[in-house]
């Protein structure tokens, strides 16, 4: 039964994004995102010295799981005090309430995805990614590990699920043509939250919207292994799959904070890198009673995910203008953009 909790609280993550201009509106006439610039010490100094701690909120894009480790190291280890901050981690209802609310200025952060930072902004909604978290995809195209398909392009005649966003969507049809096939000859049928059913019973013969580090996870723990497309293969831009999400007001009244806040995160991630084990109990001990936590998933969902956050050369966060470029062209080829956006005005690096 804890599975099964499990996966239907995985599957609420992944929806499209909704309009948020109303959400918006009511935001700026709220006063914008948090308060005038913070005059706190930078570093130890501010604890040190007894000063007041400025209060930031992040809203994760789902329940703490495995790819927020690098926060609770923050928040337990107290780098985030180190910094002259009281960060507030906060789960939303439901996965489009993070973005939402940042737009908004209800809460200082967010956590969101590269792809949607871009479609926000074709909106005209004000957000701004100013860190990268994880750099690569982690939703793959999965197929049955014995069902002979080998290639995005063996699945023609057959159905692929995807769960009900446009973007899973493009993304299969890319990788499809890509691959020298023909999208048309696909089957797509929209299975909504149901993906993990939908495979495992063969109702569809592969999937898309699932994540390398859960989907594919618990398949394979409940006896029904796949075998996982990386859709940068078949010509899917190499998108950053999380980022972390300011509006632009609250990047003008609180960059400086903001600036503290990934100091500090580079610190937890830095932790969870030398002390995975020790960062994951970290974690479980906040998990949500909602959505009880399998510790043998996430620790697995953690090796997965270490390499596919590590920035290499670069300071953890880093972001890449080229990644930016490719992935505004990618959405705008396929129709995924309202207007005109500019890539390069969507993130900072701070």
């Amino acid at each position: 039964m804890k599975i099964i909790r499990y996966v239907n609280s995985v599957r609420k993550r992944k929806l499209p994004l909704a309009p948020l201009l109303l959400l918006l509106c009511l935001g700026v006439a709220a006063g914008g995102c948090g308060p005038a610039n913070s005059t706190a010490p930078s570093g130890s100094a501010a604890a040190k010295e007894g000063a007041p701690r400025h209060k930031l909120t992040i809203m994760l894009d789902w329940y703490p799981n495995a790819v927020h480790t690098f926060l609770y190291a923050a928040q337990q280890n107290g780098y985030f005090a180190e910094e002259g901050l009281d960060v507030d981690i906060q789960m939303p209802a439901d996965s489009n309430d993070a973005l939402k609310l940042v737009a908004a200025g209800k809460v200082d952060l967010a956590l969101s995805y590269q792809p949607q930072v871009l479609m926000a902004r074709g909106e005209q909604i004000p957000v701004k990614s100013v860190a990268a978290i994880v750099r690569h995809p982690l939703n793959h195209l999965m197929v049955p590990a014995d069902s002979g398909i080998k290639s995005p392009k063996d699945l023609a005649g057959k159905a692929a699920g995807y769960s009900s966003v446009p973007l899973y969507e493009a993304m299969l049809k890319t990788m499809v043509r890509t691959d020298g096939g023909d999208p048309a000859a696909v089957n797509l049928i929209d299975v909504g939250f149901d993906l993990i059913p939908a495979i495992s019973t063969g109702r569809v013969d592969g999937i898309i919207g699932g994540f390398i580090n859960h989907e594919q996870l618990i398949l394979e723990k409940e006896g029904h292994p796949v075998t996982s497309l990386d859709p940068t293969a078949y010509g899917v831009p190499d998108y950053y799959e999380l980022v972390l999400v300011a509006s632009e007001q609250g990047l003008q009244n609180s960059k400086a904070d903001i600036q503290k806040f990934i100091n500090a995160a580079r610190k937890g991630q830095r932790f969870v890198q030398e002390q995975p084990q020790q960062a994951l109990e970290l974690l479980l001990a906040h998990e949500d009673a909602t959505a009880p936590l399998d510790k043998d998933i996430e620790a697995a969902s953690l090796e997965i995910l270490l390499p596919l956050m590590d920035a290499g050369d670069v300071p953890f966060g880093y972001q890449d203008p080229e990644s930016w470029d490719k992935v505004q062209k990618w959405l705008s080829d396929n129709g995924l953009l309202n207007g005109e956006v500019n890539s390069q005005e969507a993130f900072i690096n701070l």
